[in-house]
This record gives structure tokens, C-alpha cells and sequence, in this order.
């Protein structure tokens, strides 16, 4: 009896061994036959099963790590992220081909499930088709008629800057984080335009509300966010920072849906005064018709991505100014003594703004677009339905467009006359029909914050402190925080 256990029991040991080998090369094969590419399709690192390359890239330099990896695969290369293939645009040339030149083929944003889960394809910044056409459109007409990027909004920008420079002047010179007041300097702009009012530094809700913008971005383009956005399934089931990012942003709509609740307890249909009443009129009469993308959520939605994007990217353009201005005191003096002596600033202004743009990065890989359709990119052929990344950093240090791409040189935007003059490389802001609608406004928005700044204040690092110009990766790339001192003049 025992012997017979024995075989028996042996038997169902190597049927239980037998199935797994069987399932481990059944999954192998079936990764191996899906993930297959033909030989048309653009280079790429050899990949693991299942993962890909999901750790081929170091996520605390993503930007750099997709740069070198075009110095060995090209400018147009793929990577394969767990189930999903992205390809990699690297350098002007390439980007304007895809961004402008068929810019119709990549006008889409991926369905990326972490997002798809937070805003559901509503908004204005990762929506498509009819939602993004009517979104878009129905933001730019509507902000712009209450001065979004005209000169008409110069006085509240400076009015603004006047909160902003009091809250300088109150630390006395001494040593201090200027993250929050210039995030709540920036945000206030776009928040007059779309709340209707501003809010008060000392406002403790708004400030944490700024708190978060950094956190979540950097969580979004963190190696967790790529994980959910490749095991969907498995992810939204396990703990993590995956989670923390869908808090912190369910957090900032419902900080909206409280304002929207108040503009519709006080909301007057025949006197619309921002962004939120406008909308609301138009959910109104919209309301029946066959293609109505106009609602309460997706009025949330589009509210949070202008919100964001009007308040996270200028101030880190900000903070990253301050830094350039203490590591380059010369440029710093100069700036400040020709507004002082009313010499011709503009063009000047204009080329050392745009070099700290161009030399802080400030979204290294712009946001990602989707084919639509089957196209030709670099002589690859690109199915319908893959993530493209325009790597916006092998633009704007590429050496073939830059003299000196690696250093601080406001020449680079002066012709030998001393104007000022705009490369065709610089785009910051991206390119094409997904360009940032905020364009005008940051543009701006720099330059009277920036001019006014060095016009009332010295900027330097605390006694014995160097100007650190390390980063942290995220969505947007920021400084990692710093103390400052702030002196009137």
C-alpha cells in the first residue's frame, strides 16, 4: 500500500512540476508571438519577458536615460514598456516631422489606464477626439475673453507680483524656501482667470494644495506609474505610490467641485465672471444636443488641467531662475543695470528667459501622443495605437542646434546686432496641435514676474552655500528645494 502511495504520490510531484514548465513556456511563447515586431519597426534594447523594458530606464533621470539610449539606436527608437510599445522622437528634425508635418496621425493621447482611472478621458489635457476638439476650443475662446495671454492681463500679473514681492520683503534678506509663495504667486493668475479671485498666501488649504503638485507629478512619471499603466489589473489591487498619486489628485477635485458648488449658489446666467460661470452657462445650453461634451465632471477635469498647468510649470521655471541668476551673478548685474539705466532691455530680457527655459527643461518629454493610424517616422513604419514620446531634452541640448547646448549662453538667443531672435529648436512647450495651450500666457507671465524680480530685488545663496542645479524627475523637472536670500534694492 505504501509503495503504491509512493508512485502515486510521485506521480502527481512531477504532474504538478509538468503543468508549470507548461505554463511558464506557454506564457513565454504567447509574450514572444504578441510582442513580435517586424522588421520595419524601429530598434530597440533587448527586452525581458512579460516586463520588457520596464527597467531599462533610470526613473530618477528618465529624461537623460532615453537620451543616451538614442546615441546607440537612433534618433527614432522603441522600448517595450510590460505589454505596451512606445517609440522614442529624439532630435528637431524627427519631432517636427512627426509633431507638425503629420501632426493630424498624432494629435491622440494613449489611453493610459492610471489616468483613464483618475479622469475617466475628460478635460482638456488627455482627452481626445470630440471631448478634446470641443474642450480645447471652448477654454481658448472663453479664457481669452477674459485676457488669457493679452497684454490686457499685464495689470493683474503685476498686481500680483506686488503680494508676491511683500511676501519677499518679510523675510529680511534671510534665508528662505521661495517653492510655495511663488507657486501661489503664479497659481493666482490662472486663478483669477478661472475661480474669479485669487487666494491669500497665508491660505493653509491652498498652500498644501500647492504642496501637492510636485509630489504628484513626480509620482506620475515614477517607475509605479509605469508599472499600473502596464498590470492595470494587478496594480489597482496592491498598495503604493500609485495610490498616494490617485489621492493627492482626487484631493485637488474636490478642492474644485467646492468652488463650482459656490459659483452655482451664487451663479447669475446674464453676468458670467470667469471660467466656471462661462462653463456653467454653457452645460446650460448645450444641454439636449446630440454631441453635448458639456458637465459638471468634465468641467472639474478641465478646471484641474488648467489649474495645474497654469501654476506648476512657470513657477519651476521661477525657482529655476533664481538659481541661474545666483550661479551667474555677472548676468545678474547686468540684467539689473540696464533696467536701472532704462537701456533697451527687451530683446535681452527676452534671451535670458529664454535660456533659462531652454537650460532648466521644464517637461523633458512633453506628454505622450498615440498613432492614429499607420505612418512613416525616420524610415520606420509606426503601427496605429503606439505611445510616442517626443523627447523634448535631446532638443534643446542638442549640439547640432546649440553652440555651447551644455551651457548657460543667453547668445544663444541674440543675433550679432544684439536682437533678439527665437530658434526654430526651441520648443519648450512642445509642438503641433497638442502644443500648450498656456503658451502665451507663461510667456508672459515670465517676463513681467522675471523683469519685475530683478528690478526690485538681489538674489544669492545663503553665506557659504553653492547654487545646487540637481533635479528631481517628474512630469515637469524642478529644482530639488533650496533656501534663498532675497535683498531689496
Amino acid at each position: 500500500m505504501d509503495s503504491i502511495l509512493s508512485v502515486f504520490g510521485s506521480y502527481v510531484n512531477w504532474d504538478v512540476k509538468s503543468l508549470l514548465l507548461f505554463t511558464a513556456v506557454f506564457i513565454l511563447t504567447a509574450d514572444y508571438i504578441k510582442n513580435r515586431r517586424p522588421g520595419s519597426f524601429p530598434p530597440r534594447p533587448r527586452a525581458f519577458p512579460i516586463v520588457g523594458n520596464l527597467f531599462t530606464v533610470d526613473y530618477n533621470r528618465t529624461h537623460e536615460s532615453l537620451t543616451q539610449l538614442a546615441e546607440r539606436y537612433g534618433d527614432v527608437y522603441s522600448l517595450r514598456m510590460g505589454q505596451t510599445w512606445i517609440v522614442v522622437l529624439n532630435r528637431f528634425d524627427v519631432l517636427k516631422e512627426a509633431l507638425v508635418d503629420q501632426g493630424d496621425v498624432l494629435a491622440d493621447r494613449p489611453n493610459l489606464p492610471l489616468l483613464q482611472d483618475m479622469f475617466h478621458g475628460l478635460g482638456v489635457i488627455f482627452s481626445n477626439g470630440k471631448i478634446w476638439k470641443q474642450q480645447r476650443r471652448f477654454a481658448l475662446s472663453t479664457l481669452k475673453h477674459f485676457g488669457f495671454g493679452k497684454k490686457s492681463l499685464k495689470p493683474v500679473i503685476l498686481e500680483e507680483f506686488s503680494y508676491c514681492a511683500k511676501e519677499f520683503k518679510s523675510h529680511k534678506g534671510k534665508p528662505f524656501d521661495p517653492h510655495l509663495i511663488l507657486n501661489n504667486a503664479v497659481s493666482n493668475i490662472i486663478c483669477s482667470l478661472v475661480f474669479g479671485h485669487r487666494f491669500e498666501y497665508g491660505d493653509e488649504k491652498f498652500m498644501e494644495l500647492m504642496s501637492w503638485f510636485g509630489k504628484g507629478l513626480e509620482l506620475e512619471a515614477s517607475i509605479w506609474a509605469q508599472l499600473y499603466n502596464s498590470f492595470p489589473l494587478l496594480m489597482r489591487r496592491l498598495p503604493g505610490p500609485h495610490q498616494t498619486v490617485q489621492h493627492i489628485w482626487n484631493s485637488v477635485k474636490d478642492f474644485i467641485r467646492v468652488e463650482v458648488k459656490e459659483h452655482k449658489h451664487n451663479w447669475d446666467p446674464s453676468d458670467n465672471r470667469d471660467y466656471i460661470d462661462c462653463y456653467l452657462s454653457e452645460i446650460q445650453m448645450s444641454k439636449g444636443q446630440a454631441d453635448d461634451t458639456f458637465d459638471e465632471e468634465n468641467l472639474v477635469v478641465c478646471v484641474f488641467d488648467l489649474f495645474l498647468a497654469g501654476s506648476e510649470t512657470t513657477s519651476t521655471t521661477l525657482r529655476w531662475a533664481f538659481l541661474y541668476m545666483v550661479k551667474y551673478p555677472e548676468i545678474q548685474g547686468k540684467r539689473q543695470m540696464q533696467i536701472d539705466t532704462n537701456i533697451p532691455q527687451r530683446s535681452r530680457s527676452y534671451a535670458v528667459i529664454h535660456e533659462i527655459q531652454r537650460m532648466s527643461n521644464i517637461v523633458p518629454l512633453s506628454l505622450p501622443h498615440v498613432t492614429t493610424r499607420d505612418i512613416r517616422l525616420g524610415g520606420y513604419t509606426i503601427p496605429k495605437g503606439v505611445t510616442i514620446i517626443p523627447n523634448l531634452t535631446s532638443v534643446l541640448f542638442d549640439k547640432n542646434e546649440w553652440e555651447t547646448p551644455d551651457a548657460f549662453n543667453p547668445g544663444h538667443f541674440l543675433n550679432p546686432e544684439g536682437k533678439f531672435v527665437k530658434r526654430a529648436a526651441f520648443i519648450p512647450f512642445s509642438a503641433g496641435k497638442r502644443a500648450c495651450l498656456g503658451e502665451n500666457l507663461a510667456r508672459i507671465e515670465l517676463f513681467l514676474f522675471f523683469t519685475s524680480l530683478m528690478q526690485h530685488f538681489t538674489f544669492s545663496m545663503p553665506a557659504g552655500v553653492k547654487p545646487s542645479m540637481d533635479f528631481r524627475f517628474g512630469i515637469t523637472l524642478s529644482p530639488v528645494p533650496y533656501q534663498i536670500c532675497v535683498t531689496s534694492r
